[in-house]
């Protein structure tokens, strides 16, 4: 892996979003510390802990400026990483969970990728899967997401928005992203994560770039918000039966959100082309839905979706069939 020499008159911010992480917290904040290529600054949201939180961050003793912002209120998981964006000053911004632990050098193989890909907006990683106490849990988190080989050769071709717009495969506790794609990510919509929110829209306004290998220990736990888990095709499909209508309309409006903002950034009809796609997933959406309300007569319907390859395009083929067949509200 080699990489053209990064801009070192470029800075990278840290976006740090806490809440009750006092068990973790200090491991990842060492490994920040520890990183060979520092942090220009450290932006860390507190979405009001009632724990000792803040008071680790407070006692941090840290060579780069750290700013602690305490919410009042707790916004949550994606509001509380739209501040702590908003927040940073870097030309460079990389996404920090509180309980993960990053190779020392995480930010000098990212910066140097973005100087190697001038039109990547956002870059990421892949993840080694540990437990509470980072024991290897035997697995990585592309193996988890579905990010294999096939979808990295997609990427690269540029094809990443055909992903992005069916699932999100980009962890935002491996992302960064540049200062200058802020404005269009920004606000993340109510219904969405803000790193699936970023992903999908950096997709079609810039580049994404990814980097093969591991940069962070991505810590599974009780506590933790949101996990990963290596499912099996069976299990999988499980869960894919559980879906209803109100799924299907909710991910429908969803891409409402992303349709609407990508109109108001390209008034010219620079991005008709991913508009009329998540117009079309939509629509499937909102038929298999309607699937899910119906008895017997849902039968005729999963057949026009699957003759005109609406399964095949906009959701995961034969399996959502066989999904559609048995789910009902």
């Amino acid at each position: 892996m080699e990489y053209k020499a990064a801009n070192r008159n470029a800075t990278f911010s840290v976006a740090m979003c806490t809440c009750n992480g006092q068990q973790y917290l200090e491991k990842q904040l060492e490994s920040i510390l520890a990183q060979k290529r520092p942090p220009s600054e450290l932006i860390i949201c507190d979405d009001a802990s009632e724990d000792s939180t803040r008071e680790i961050i407070e006692q941090l003793s840290a060579p780069f400026p750290v700013r602690l912002e305490v919410n009042e209120k707790r916004l949550g998981t994606a509001k509380n990483f739209e501040k702590a964006i908003g927040l940073c000053r870097g030309d460079y911004i990389a996404l920090a969970d509180q309980d993960d632990v990053w190779a020392g050098p995480k930010l000098e193989t990212m910066e140097e990728l973005f100087g190697a890909v001038p039109g990547a907006g956002i870059i990421f990683s892949d993840a080694e899967v540990v437990g509470p106490e980072l024991e290897p849990l035997g697995y990585r988190l592309w193996d988890s997401v579905g990010f294999g080989e096939a979808q990295r050769c997609m990427f690269s071709e540029g094809r990443a928005f055909e992903i992005l717009s069916k699932r999100n495969v980009i962890t935002g506790a491996t992302m960064a992203l540049r200062s200058s794609l802020r404005d269009a990510v920004l606000p993340v919509p109510e219904s969405w994560m803000h790193d699936g929110w970023i992903a999908l829209i950096a997709s079609v306004v810039s580049g994404v770039a990814f980097i093969e290998h591991p940069l962070i220990e991505y810590r599974q736990h009780p506590g933790s918000q949101i996990g990963s888990r290596n499912l099996g095709v069976d299990k999988r499909l499980e869960e894919s039966k559980r879906k209803g209508s109100r799924y299907f309309e909710s991910e429908a409006g969803r891409l409402d959100s992303a349709r609407e903002r990508l109109a108001a950034l390209g008034g010219s009809g620079e991005y008709a082309e991913a508009i009329g796609l998540l117009e079309a997933r939509g629509s499937h959406l909102r038929a298999r839905a309607r699937i899910a309300r119906g008895g017997l007569s849902r039968i005729p319907a999963i057949a026009g979706e699957l003759f005109t390859l609406q399964y095949h395009r906009y959701s995961n083929g034969l399996r959502s069939v066989i999904s559609d067949l048995f789910t009902r509200d």
